[in-house]
């Protein structure tokens, strides 16, 4: 047994490789949370995690610990005639799924209180692609979080103060001590935040490719099953999906432009598509774990319906106009989306074929724009990014382009133009386009 008052006896024997017990893990946190467990202490914790690894059950019970460290939602009280249920990406270019997922599930009878983070690195964050929208609050109070997830079925915001607070220092340290990677802290990290939102089921969108956060396939597949298994055991039933990352999801790459890309495809204006693609899939499989379809087939036609309907698409302008966004944005997206004072359009030095693309240098390209973050606390303009972006084996040529940049200014429209033309290969001849769902890994809870 370890010494349970000393937190370096708990740090050492981790240090050694032993597995640390339930009680361990949770003094360990409930010292990060109060702030009894020093900088020095915590950075050696994670370097130890990160060099010797963590067992499923010591993930398990870490990320039991940090979902506890605060609030964890309950929804008893409000007697919803439905799951609980959300969807988590690791992230990723023109993934907007979020945005469109959340109401077209709730338009299905789920209920969904999504938690989501900013952009960082070449990641698109859903807080900073809703905020792009006027008026549009990202921190409500608790009351009107919990009324809107009530009365629209949906709301997405940013992650409360309340909410796994020990994950926020243990974050901001993973950040500065090169542990960042370690599967254990990125599992705990995930999950205990997802799961203090009282979850009856989650979906996992892990990323493949070029444009994914873990570096190899294999990462990726691991990590997908590391999280099924952990929040299954944590008792949220969680389906992990290996989706593709190698090029970007949607045609479009910014804030005000993706936006705009999921009122194209609530309102049926855009009806196609890797991103809708993906988006049905997620959700085909969050109703079926909430039990709101007895199959998948049921599931994807109830989704089609409500799609149809505009019930989806009603859902999302309940959720904007909840939060103090406009209540006409998706009749009128151009009178409140900001549009960038420079377009270019970019072509290819020669006619071809799209063969690869680069997926992280187009979204660092709309970083440099201004539309994603170097720093933590950059401010991030919402007009500009990337529309009408080429999938690989689409041809390029006079008439069709590599991409549309939307710029501030001329200076930032070539720079991101050379980007773009190095990020892309073209060739001759017709390229495979990349499988578009890898696997889906189901785990049940004990």
């Amino acid at each position: 047994m370890h010494d349970q008052g000393l937190p370096q006896e708990l740090i050492r024997a981790k240090r050694d490789g032993q597995a640390l017990d339930a009680e361990a893990i949770r003094t360990l946190v409930a010292g990060i949370e109060d702030g009894s467990l020093g900088d020095a202490q915590l950075g050696a914790f994670a370097m130890a995690v990160f060099l010797r690894g963590m067992d499923a059950a010591e993930t398990v019970a870490l990320t039991e610990a940090i979902r506890d460290s605060g609030e964890v939602l309950a929804w008893d009280d409000l007697d919803l005639p439905g799951p609980i249920l959300d969807k988590h990406s690791t992230g990723g270019v023109g993934d907007l799924v979020s945005l469109v997922l959340g109401p077209w599930v709730a338009a299905c009878g789920g209920f969904v209180p999504m938690v989501s983070g900013r952009g960082l690195g070449h990641t698109g964050g859903t807080l900073d692609k809703l905020e792009a929208i006027p008026g549009y609050d990202i921190v409500p109070s608790r009351v009107r979080f919990r009324e809107l997830v009530r009365d629209a079925g949906v709301a997405i915001i940013g992650q409360t103060a309340t909410l796994a607070p020990a994950d926020r220092r243990l974050y901001g340290v993973r950040d500065v001590t090169a542990t960042v990677e370690s599967l254990p802290l990125i599992v705990s990290s995930i999950l205990g935040k997802k799961l203090a939102c009282g979850l009856d089921a989650l979906v996992m969108d892990v990323k493949v490719g070029s444009g994914a956060f873990m570096p190899t396939p294999a990462k990726s597949r691991e990590l997908a099953e590391t999280i099924a298994e952990v929040a299954s055991k944590a008792g949220t039933p969680t389906t992990a999906l290996l989706t593709d990352m190698s090029q970007p999801l949607a045609p479009c790459a910014g804030n005000a432009v993706e936006v705009r890309e999921a009122i194209a495809l609530l309102t049926g204006e855009r009806s196609d598509g890797r991103l809708l693609e993906v988006t049905r899939t997620l959700a085909t499989e969050l109703l079926v774990a909430g039990r709101l379809a007895a199959s998948g087939d049921e599931a994807r036609a109830r989704l089609d319906a409500t799609l149809a309907s505009g019930a989806a698409a009603e859902r999302f302008a309940r959720m904007v106009s909840g939060l103090g966004g406009p209540g006409d944005l998706l009749a009128r997206p151009e009178a409140y989306l900001p549009e960038a004072p420079v377009r270019r359009v970019v072509h290819a030095a020669q006619p071809g074929r799209v063969q690869r693309m680069d997926t992280r240098a187009l979204g660092m390209a709309v970083v440099e724009l201004g539309g994603g973050r170097r720093q933590p606390g950059d401010a991030i303009d919402p007009a500009v990014g990337l529309t009408q972006i080429a999938a690989i084996d689409d041809p390029v040529d006079a008439g069709h382009p590599l991409a549309v940049i939307h710029a501030r200014n001329e200076e930032d429209a070539e720079r991101a133009a050379r980007r773009l033309r190095a990020a892309i290969d073209v060739g001759e001849g017709h390229a495979v386009p990349p499988t578009l769902i890898h696997d889906v890994i189901r785990r049940e809870a004990p």
